[in-house]
């Protein structure tokens, strides 16, 4: 049998937040187009994925925030970059979840920087967003626009 190593990665939790026909974007603190949500910290092993999401969008977008009960859909990320908090590269394994915005304000967090709300049948993600999140983004938009 071959010897190999197994690969490490951090897990995501990516919200596709939708009011209509418009999708919610995010830009952080770092530089880079994203969508609301992000990682499952060591302390969540068994704490419920919605209960996560719950947590980053309270983050990201503030508490005001209300939306439907996030499900997922069928889009997983891989995404490759340098994490500028560990000053190394790391790999990040996320699943996609959709989301109805019901109202409240958005307010920005700590790393993100501004929001955009993009029609899902005119953006082009290729415009906007780098490698990382770019496929995934233009995944759902595919399968939104029924392409």
């Amino acid at each position: 049998m071959e010897n190999y190593d197994k690969d490490t990665y951090f897990v995501a939790v990516k919200v596709f937040l939708r009011d209509g026909d418009k999708l919610l974007v995010l830009y952080d603190k770092f530089g880079a187009w994203d969508l609301p949500g992000g990682r499952i910290k060591p302390d969540e092993f068994e704490t419920p994925l919605e209960d996560i999401i719950t947590r980053k969008m309270r983050e990201e977008v503030g508490g005001a925030v209300k939306f439907s009960a996030p499900k997922p859909v069928n889009i997983y990320f891989r995404v490759e970059r340098i994490e500028a908090r560990l000053n190394r590269k790391v790999r990040i394994f996320a699943v996609g979840y959709e989301a109805e915005y019901k109202g409240g304000e958005i307010i920005m967090g700590e790393s993100m920087e501004l929001y955009e709300w993009v029609d899902v049948n005119t953006f082009r993600p290729e415009d906007t967003f780098e490698v990382g999140w770019l496929k995934g983004v233009k995944e759902y938009l595919q399968i939104v626009r029924g392409e």
